[in-house]
């Protein structure tokens, strides 16, 4: 038996002692969460309960693809659109981490209100070691707060079990494999979402232009990776910024917006280093964004920063 089998087993025993009533867990479709999900399943059945809650901040496409993966995986889900809440209590707020701390209140509250429903006693998590790190747990210094771990009010009334919180990115990714899951190739997505790519007020014209930004350079890059141009990067996505530069449409001056392009290889997401993408590349990239938004975005730029000094995201 490998070591990945090992886990599996082990953990599952251990939610099976842990759990001993019904539970309920944010599975986004991330690895983490997912991994943690079938694992969680596998020790409770139909005791646990999969929420995945669509924020309104979610990429093109994603909340029917989770769908799908949940039913494939067998695990008893429930999806809730509470877009509205979210977009209301993030009307006005800039601040990063205020951002990032309402988004985990108002998950939490979410929950709350499902597990009620159900009669959950337990929130289960797919907190990994790096969430741990950089949201300063352990007397380390707070790099910035995880919906996970900086955004958990003492009163929510549930237990929290988190089997995969001594482990690192590509720990989770094999466990994945092993137990089949479709999103074990998958890239990092922030818990936060498209709410801390976009650098602007969040609302949903931003949002949109964000998230459209996100899908194009999602798609281009993994083109240029299955057609061998280029290594497919551990992170890929786009970034809103919040200024606007004068440009040419046409024979019309326009003051647009800016995306930022980050593309970057890591193992665990401690350090990272800027993907070298092919200038063929980010031309195509760049021209598809300014053409399918050209009444929005005028102005495509790559970050070239390495983590440290900068984090992956920009928020």
């Amino acid at each position: 038996m490998s070591g990945v089998d090992i886990f599996i087993v082990r953990a599952v025993e251990g939610l099976k002692e842990k759990i001993q009533g019904k539970a309920i867990i944010a599975c986004s479709g991330g690895v983490d969460s997912t991994v943690s999900a079938v694992l969680a399943s596998r020790a409770v059945g139909d005791r646990l309960l999969a929420i995945y809650v669509d924020t309104g901040l979610m990429r093109k496409g994603e909340t029917e693809e989770v769908r799908i993966m949940l039913e494939e995986m067998k695990i008893n889900y429930k999806i809730i659109d509470a877009s509205e809440e979210f977009f209301s209590a993030l009307s006005g707020i800039r601040d990063p981490e205020t951002k990032r701390k309402t988004i985990g209140w108002l998950f939490i509250k979410v929950f709350e209100r499902e597990a009620k429903k159900f009669g959950a006693e337990y929130l289960v998590q797919g907190t990994i070691a790096p969430d741990v790190i950089e949201s300063g747990e352990d007397g380390k210094d707070t790099i910035k707060s995880h919906h996970n771990v900086g955004g958990l009010p003492k009163d929510m009334g549930m237990t929290v079990v988190e089997p995969l919180r001594e482990l690192f990115k590509e720990d989770v990714r094999e466990i994945a494999r092993e137990l089949g899951i479709r999103s074990s190739e998958r890239q990092p997505f922030p818990g936060p979402a498209l709410s801390v790519r976009c650098l602007d007020e969040v609302n949903p014209r931003n949002i949109a232009i964000v998230r459209e930004a996100c899908f194009i350079v999602e798609d281009e890059i993994n083109k240029a990776a299955a057609e061998g141009k280029m290594t497919l990067p551990w992170q890929y996505f786009a970034v809103l910024l919040p200024i606007r530069s004068v440009g040419v449409q046409g024979d019309k001056r326009v003051y647009g917006r800016t995306i930022a392009i980050r593309a970057i290889s890591s193992r665990d997401g401690m350090t990272a280093t800027h993907s070298k993408i092919p200038l063929d590349v980010l031309d195509t990239i760049s021209t598809r964004i300014t053409d399918t938004m050209e009444d929005q975005v005028n102005r495509v730029v790559y970050d070239i920063t390495n983590k440290p000094p900068s984090t992956i995201e920009w928020e």
